[in-house]
């Protein structure tokens, strides 16, 4: 699989759209809003570049499409404008907003809705006076270089680094599982975590060379609070989901020879995991490490298991199961083809119904607030 051709969330705004269906993400953002802010204030208040500054740049890694992509840069803006004023520049500096994602996401929908939806935002809530904002696309991978050296005052990126550059090698062994699971021998899991460690890394050194000294980078994945790779925490999402690629097995709808060759491309790391690759590169200070938890049940906004929400066949598993569609369905269709999707993501609904039912299940955050040294 060619994980930087394959990988994106679904485009558009239909009903399967990572844009309709990405409410955990945005209360994810939101959740770990005072660390961005802190970050953002620091950079203003602390800064050794001269102040105000004419213009200030930030990146948003993995922007994928939809009401979340311009969240935090309108959170930029805002406290920038706010920190101005309140130390007597009347003069607002003029913001560059960088939007990078893999090719395959759907940019025009940026640029059609949501971009334009973010300017009349800004300008209801800071007045006629709201500054100058470029916003440009930066298609490519996070895994390389993308911007100019020392470019960058800002760098966020939430729900993104999680995924890797590429499916390990050495995981043939891993037949039983599309994840680290359980069963996963131990060689497996090894591989994946070496991948991590390569590719979190080059993103480190990557973002070294393009953000200024004194910059900030606020960083959430999807992680773990165990030591565990294997725990249940990081992989039963996954896990619920080969168990809904076997029941298509059995069914006949899937061959078992090709279930066995389809591997997710992620890696849901440990603090201690991500802390060790940033002071391994050397490049940034730590400030903050946090780790978070959000309930599987906020894909679809209430944030509990509730048997009486189901109305008209909707229940939490029918939302969770199209928060995954929307983003793991491009790596399943190009894998096993479209036509198995529909009947694949309703048995997931139906494992998914009835586990939450049963169970506390919650996805695991683990956030990093860091500054590039020198």
């Amino acid at each position: 699989m060619e994980v930087g051709r394959v990988l994106h969330m679904n485009g558009g705004v239909g009903e399967a759209s990572y844009a309709n269906n990405s409410l955990v993400q945005e209360k994810v953002i939101t959740m770990t809003k005072p660390i961005t802010e802190a970050a953002i204030t620091e950079l203003i208040m602390c800064s050794s570049m001269a102040w105000p500054a004419k213009s200030l740049c930030m990146a948003e890694l993995g922007c994928s499409s939809g009401p979340n992509t311009l969240i935090v840069a309108m959170e930029f803006v805002k406290i920038v404008s706010r920190l101005c004023r309140k130390h007597g520049h009347d003069q607002l500096p003029e913001f560059q907003i960088q939007l990078n994602d893999l090719p395959g996401n759907d940019f025009n929908s940026i640029f059609k809705s949501f971009a334009p939806s973010f300017h009349a935002q800004l300008l209801e809530e800071v007045g006629s006076s709201a500054p100058y904002c470029f916003i440009s696309g930066v298609p490519g991978s996070f895994y390389g270089r993308l911007f100019a050296a020392k470019s960058l005052h800002f760098v966020h990126s939430s729900y993104s680094l999680m995924w890797l550059s590429k499916v390990p090698e050495r995981v043939e062994m891993n037949k039983e599982n599309i994840y680290i699971g359980s069963t996963s021998p131990t060689s497996v899991i090894t591989a994946y975590y070496e991948q991590f460690q390569r590719d979190f890394s080059t993103f480190l050194r990557c973002r070294s060379e393009e953000v200024m000294g004194g910059g900030k980078m606020v960083l959430t994945l999807l992680g773990r609070r165990s030591e565990s790779a294997s725990s249940k925490e990081c992989c039963y999402i996954w896990e619920l989901l080969a168990l809904s690629l076997k029941e298509m097995v059995s069914q006949g709808l899937i061959e078992e020879e090709k279930l066995g060759l389809f591997n997710i491309p992620q890696y849901t790391p440990s603090p201690s995991e991500v802390k060790t690759e940033v002071e391994k590169e050397g490049s940034f200070t730590i400030n903050r490490l946090r780790v978070s938890e959000i309930a599987w049940a906020a894909c679809g906004g209430n944030g509990v298991y509730s048997p009486e929400y189901s109305e008209n066949g909707v229940d939490d598993g029918y939302n969770v199961a199209k928060c995954m569609r929307s983003v793991a369905e491009p790596l399943l269709v190009e894998h096993f083809g479209e036509l198995v999707i529909d009947q694949l993501f309703e048995n997931y609904r139906n494992i998914l119904s009835d586990r939450m039912s049963k169970e506390d299940t919650k996805f695991v955050n683990v956030t990093i607030s860091m500054t590039r040294k020198g």
